[in-house]
């Protein structure tokens, strides 16, 4: 099974953490199994940026964009090259690095 690390996080990771991934499954559905509460606004369904990860090692790993994700991720905070949606982002068999962004382009975030 892949290795994802996450990259700390002050408030949805402050320490960081190791998981065991699943092919198959997306990087939003690992960690919300795991306990870490990234925001998914529009309940995982590519419709909102609050899930946007970057991708730091493993990214050509993952499952192909496809044009509506694409389209989101233009309104995403801090979009980088390896930005993902991470409910869109199906893990492989490759380990992955992943950094949620300090901010999302939600004001009003859920569970806060």
């Amino acid at each position: 099974m892949p290795q994802i690390v996450i990259l700390p996080h002050p408030v949805f990771c402050p320490e960081g953490a190791v998981l065991e991934g699943q092919s198959g499954k997306s990087i939003c559905d690992t960690l919300i199994e795991n306990d870490i509460e990234i925001e998914h606004a529009c309940d995982r369904v590519c419709a909102c940026t609050t899930c946007h990860v970057v991708v730091r090692e493993g990214f050509d790993s993952l499952n192909e964009q496809e044009e509506k994700e694409e389209d989101m991720l233009d309104k995403a905070w801090g979009l980088e090259p390896n930005s993902r949606l991470s409910c869109q982002a199906i893990i492989a068999d490759e380990d992955l690095v992943v950094e949620i962004p300090k901010y999302t382009i939600n004001h009003a975030a859920e569970n806060h």
